[in-house]
């Protein structure tokens, strides 16, 4: 395994597998806690259309992603705000808009759909060294401002109205959390892919929930899971020959098996120790 690392690719690939793993449950922590799970699946298919508009303009796929993913989150947030549109029609809307926008510019572009496979299921392997720098920077705005702002997010996704009354400013921290989401999908699209990024969102923070109980436990726990999941996918997948974004998906899926397995026998063991203390 460690040979693997004596080739360019694969030192890049981990690399990107570090910043997504660490990424996505970042900001995942609190799309959970504010019931936005789904909000990753919405805007990884408005990213679909960036993703096409660079193919037909010419320019990196990832940097048009990010603006195009980032303008559909902050649309989405202001429709959720001022709008009466509930949020499920709006992530609706996301789903089919960002499909049908992200193949119709492909087809402009004089391109197959086969073009956007890499996008949609991750192509780790063939992320570039303009790619690498783009996903390092960005993943780590996402880890310094979830884990720097926590304390405000946190209370933004547990009561908003409680929020406003402290004086936290919701409404901007909410098309934070929004953009961060976005961004975070440009970063884990040449790794896992769109179609699958909301579970290395979802998934590590379901998992860090069976173990942990405060919030901050929770945060940490999720984000070393996904990082344990990148990059033991990552591996795993050349061992068994397999893509690596399903690997990297299955193996966090694992992961949250074994926890909510601990969780039930922890659980069962205290109400025993408690029904023999009660004896």
């Amino acid at each position: 395994m460690i040979e693997l690392l004596d080739y360019d690719f694969m030192r890049r690939a981990l690399v990107a597998a570090v910043f997504t793993g660490l990424a996505a449950p970042a900001i995942g922590t609190f799309l959970v806690q504010r019931r936005l799970a789904l909000l990753g699946d919405g805007l990884g298919h408005v990213a679909l259309t960036g993703v096409a508009l660079g193919l037909l303009t010419g320019i990196a796929p990832i940097v048009t992603a990010v603006v195009v993913a980032a303008l559909g989150a902050i649309v989405i947030e202001l429709l959720r705000i001022y709008g009466r549109t509930s949020a499920d029609v709006a992530l609706a809307m996301l789903f089919y808009g960002g499909i049908a926008g992200g193949v119709l510019l492909t087809n402009l572009a004089d391109e197959s759909a086969a073009s956007l496979n890499a996008y949609l299921f991750g192509a780790i392997t063939t992320v570039s060294n303009g790619d690498l720098v783009l996903v390092g920077v960005l993943g780590l705005l996402v880890v310094v401002l979830s884990l720097g702002l926590s304390p405000q997010l946190f209370a933004v996704c547990q009561d908003e109205e409680h929020a406003k009354v402290s004086g936290v400013p919701v409404r901007l921290y909410s098309i934070l959390i929004a953009v961060l989401a976005a961004v975070t999908i440009t970063v884990a699209m040449r790794t896992v892919g769109l179609l699958l990024v909301s579970a290395l969102m979802v998934v590590p923070v379901a998992a860090s929930q069976q173990l942990t109980r405060s919030f901050r436990t929770t945060h940490l726990a999720a984000m070393a899971i996904g990082l344990v999941a990148a990059v033991g996918g990552l591996f795993t997948s050349y061992e068994i020959d397999t893509q690596p974004g399903p690997t990297i998906v299955i193996l966090a899926l694992a992961i949250f098996v074994v926890a909510s397995l601990v969780a039930i026998a922890t659980s069962r063991l205290r109400a025993r120790r408690h029904r023999l203390d009660s004896v």
